[in-house]
């Protein structure tokens, strides 16, 4: 239940920020009831007020098994979305709506109800990272975590429209040796980044280990000793024995990697261009200080119809049945 008591310390103007961030967000957290969810693409800061720190699939079960009455997401759009589907009954926050999402925005809904039509025979799997207009025409959604799982567990004869990431459907064939029929949408952040520049790395770092998220081209995989979902990469560095680590996939995640691994050393797989382009600017939108304006103002709010909640919400518990 909400509340509006506050103490005489927390009293600020309507329109000025408190002295202390950190100290606000708590106490509105306590007061809203609220749980913050942030994804490790997020700024330190926001890492830092998070009560739990995952990638989609983390994200989905925490947003699933919450008792809080508010949810707050640090992330895109789609992340929040998802929470909404599994929550109707609770208040999802976003701090700024604005945060989308490049691959979900590849994949348009009309144009993907046209070619699921064209495809009646096929099982529809689609990556997480989706408006809820396409996982409403799914049978399963997955996460980088268990797309290969997955897919495993479809029988062979069964033929499957993958969407919407084109890098991570190619992986997944390479894994699991099933012909997938892809659609063609991508992470603008993870096709940014340089194979050559890569290679110089590793030249000029010999003992290094590149890792990568499935989500890169093809030429980058390719020179990594480790690929897997954010949170597997995560995990690889912290058990690894090597010191050093060219990280090709958004930088957010260093934060994590640095604090579970003071002692080792990570590198930023650098973009084509001379740029920052290996930053995702949608994620970037959120702030610390559009955090703390969401929970006091319960605004920007995440709604959807219950048509389309109800339709996404049966190929989200299929994934989360065949990832248990």
């Amino acid at each position: 239940m909400f509340t509006t008591a506050l103490t005489k310390r927390h009293l600020t103007p309507p329109n000025e920020l408190p002295l202390n961030l950190f100290e606000a967000i708590a106490f509105l957290k306590q007061e809203l009831n609220a749980v913050i969810l942030a994804h490790y693409y997020q700024e330190p800061d926001i890492q830092d007020v998070a009560d739990y720190i995952g990638d989609s699939l983390g994200l989905s079960r925490q947003a699933a098994s919450t008792n809080a009455d508010v949810i707050v997401f640090a992330g895109v759009h789609f992340m929040a979305e998802t929470a909404k589907i599994l929550n109707p009954e609770k208040l999802v926050l976003l701090p700024d709506l604005a945060a989308g999402c490049s691959l979900a925005d590849s994949c348009p809904p009309q144009e993907f109800a046209a070619f699921k039509a064209a495809h009646p025979e096929h099982l529809v799997i689609s990556y997480i990272n989706c408006t809820a207009e396409i996982k409403a025409m799914s049978d399963i959604i997955c996460t980088s975590s268990n797309a290969v799982q997955i897919v495993k567990q479809i029988p062979a004869e069964q033929p499957i429209i993958f969407a919407p990431d084109r890098n991570l459907g190619r992986y997944v064939m390479e894994q699991t040796g099933r012909d997938l029929l892809l659609w063609q949408g991508s992470c603008i952040v993870h096709e940014t980044f340089s194979e050559k520049k890569i290679v110089q790395l590793k030249m000029a770092h010999p003992k290094a280990e590149a890792i990568a998220h499935p989500e890169c081209e093809t030429s980058v995989l390719r020179h990594a000793d480790y690929i897997g979902s954010t949170t597997a990469l995560l995990n690889h560095c912290k058990k690894s024995s090597a010191s050093t680590f060219i990280v090709a996939t958004e930088p957010g995640i260093i934060h994590q990697m640095q604090k579970d691994a003071p002692h080792k050393q990570f590198i930023p797989a650098p973009p084509t261009a001379n740029c920052a382009c290996n930053e995702c600017p949608y994620m970037r939108l959120n702030t610390l200080e559009k955090l703390y304006w969401a929970m006091k103002n319960r605004t920007p709010e995440i709604t959807m119809s219950e048509e389309i909640r109800l339709a996404a919400l049966r190929p989200m518990q299929r994934m989360l049945e065949m990832s248990a």
